[in-house]
């Protein structure tokens, strides 16, 4: 079965080998470098610059609208043959927001609610971004649902990094 699987940045490489991910996107701040794990085309790695903020802040990039554009046409594209790996700095907030995106995007009748509950039990650490959450939401026309979902799960527990998960996906 095809699925997404999340990590920080210091698991990175280990996680990409022990799952054969052959696509990647990275969620982080602009200047912050990340080398392509081997085994993954650089062309299969989305690289998108942001920073992990829900209101703008000087120095700091506020996701934006094109940002969730980037990360809907990256996963559009993915062909679930083999796992996409998404990652952020600590594999809690951005990462686990765009892990629910996608599964929302791949599933465009799935209950957001169960979505989320489903993400919760694979991260207790996961507190999704909620700008990111929010404009997903209105890019896929889910009318809120996706935002009082995610509220509805809450913070994740305190952590200094998250523990990387599965998040398992139809064809």
């Amino acid at each position: 079965m095809p699925a997404i699987h999340v990590c920080p940045l210091s698991k990175l490489e280990e996680t990409a080998q022990a799952i054969g991910a052959k696509s990647l996107v990275t969620l982080i701040n602009v200047n912050t470098q990340v080398e392509t794990p081997t085994g993954i085309d650089r062309a299969r790695h989305l690289f998108v610059g942001l920073s992990d903020i829900t209101q703008a802040m000087d120095g700091h990039v506020l996701p934006e609208t094109d940002h969730v554009a980037q990360l809907l046409d990256f996963v559009h594209a993915w062909d679930r043959r083999e796992p996409l790996l998404i990652h952020c700095y600590a594999g809690v907030s951005r990462s686990t927001a765009a892990a629910y995106i996608a599964y929302c995007a791949l599933h465009p009748q799935a209950c957001e609610h169960e979505a989320a509950r489903r993400l919760r039990e694979r991260s207790p650490s996961a507190t999704p971004n909620a700008r990111l959450i929010e404009l997903a939401d209105a890019h896929l026309k889910r009318e809120g649902r996706m935002i009082a979902a995610i509220a509805a799960i809450g913070r994740g527990e305190d952590c200094f990094e998250g523990a990387p998960f599965c998040f398992e996906v139809a064809a």
